[in-house]
């Protein structure tokens, strides 16, 4: 890895480490404190639902001013501020609105991360390199979700906000490490929506984005009641740190060679067979999760549920909204239809769903919801062709 990405990769190995302790453990932190699992799916929701809004507008002010990185830092800073006040609270009330104000930062952070590495890669000719930057992250996310899974099987989870507050001091230094110029020429405001909007109107643009909004409502359960799904069959905190450990280590395992498949084949070959093996991946969750093989194989099954549907994702968005003005606001919108409206009514869902019924009946509604997005994809076929942003011979659009 060259030494101008180190900084970058870095930021990506704090911020997802920061994601390894809310992903498989906050959930059941949110259950020590007494809570019921509809309260604890409102709580996941909320911290899914400011993606809906935060990132498109911090990308309006970051595409007009051009001053990502000190935007970054500030969402990083202000989030960090947040967390300080996170042990303090047991209720449910108190807890909303902290999850809220603390994910409104948060969540407006990463889609900006992504338009300074893609600029950075592109102008150095490697854009197809992101995944390799971006396995950082999932290296992150490994390194913190088995440590802690021990660490909170021998001494409790109520070092969980402690450790929130750690990692994010860290991922604010090394945001401080990155050096990235501010942009040059930035539109007006009403300019950047006046060419994103345009952009927007296009068929395959818009199957995109149902698409990516089914595939993060199958996601919901996962990120939200997946630990306590394992904890409620038997598994202990450490395996199951183990466990999500092999969805992300055969995650990095694609990254690294994600590249060439990019080359190879076509977005819409490559996100059809991620959609197929992710609606048997949560079926199998749903009815084999005592089978602690077939659950291994199912989390390797993260190398497509998730690694492949996020680099084909990042790459249609930066070929369709390409690396000028509206590259930020493409990014964002990406974050907010996906993992905030998507994952905000997901969460949602599964905790009514397992509220009434089980938190392993959730797993079926993520099934579900992975098929319909194939569903989508197989019925806009046709729309997304050769001459579309979903077929390898289009290139990025121009600035």
């Amino acid at each position: 890895m060259s030494a101008s990405f180190r900084p970058i990769s870095a930021a990506y190995f704090w911020y997802f480490a920061l994601v390894g302790t809310i992903a498989p453990f906050l959930p059941d932190y949110f259950r020590l404190l007494g809570l019921n699992h509809a309260e604890i799916g409102l709580l996941v929701a909320s911290v899914m639902v400011t993606k809906i809004l935060a990132p498109n507008l911090w990308a309006i002010v970051a595409d007009a001013t051009g001053r990502r990185l000190r935007l970054i830092r500030v969402g990083i800073s202000f989030a960090l501020v947040a967390l300080l006040v996170f042990p303090m609270l047991e209720s449910f009330w108190p807890l909303l609105i902290l999850m809220v104000f603390f994910s409104a930062f948060w969540n407006a952070v990463l889609p900006q991360f992504e338009v300074i590495t893609l600029s950075a890669l592109r102008e150095q000719g490697r854009q197809h390199h992101y995944s390799r930057i971006r396995l950082w992250g999932s290296v992150g996310f490994i390194a913190v979700v088995i440590g802690l899974g021990a660490v909170f099987e021998y001494f409790g989870l109520a070092l969980l906000p402690y450790a929130m507050i750690l990692l994010m001091a860290a991922l604010l230094w090394s945001s401080l490490m990155i050096h990235a110029p501010d942009s040059t020429g930035g539109m007006g405001f009403r300019d950047v929506l006046k060419v994103f909007t345009k952009e927007f109107k296009s068929i395959p643009i818009i199957l995109f984005f149902i698409i990516a909004f089914l595939v993060q409502l199958s996601f919901g359960p996962y990120y939200t009641f997946f630990t306590i799904h394992l904890k409620n069959v038997g598994y202990s905190f450490d395996i199951i740190g183990i466990l999500w450990a092999v969805g992300v280590l055969a995650e990095v395992g694609l990254f690294l060679v994600m590249h060439r498949f990019l080359k190879s084949y076509s977005l819409r070959v490559l996100m059809l067979a991620a959609l197929t093996l992710t609606a048997l991946r949560w079926w199998g969750i749903a009815e084999l999760a005592d089978q602690v093989w077939l659950l291994l194989l199912f989390q390797l099954g993260h190398a497509l549920s998730f690694g492949c549907v996020h680099a084909v994702s990042i790459e249609f968005v930066h070929r369709a909204f390409g690396r000028g003005s509206v590259a930020g606001q493409g990014q964002a919108l990406y974050s907010a239809v996906s993992f905030g409206a998507g994952g905000a009514v997901g969460a949602w869902a599964s905790g009514q769903i397992a509220f009434h019924y089980s938190a392993g009946d959730t797993f079926y509604f993520a099934a579900a919801s992975a098929a319909a997005a194939m569903l989508v994809l197989l019925l806009g076929w046709r729309s997304c062709g050769p001459e579309t942003y979903w077929c390898r011979a289009v290139k990025a659009a121009p600035a």
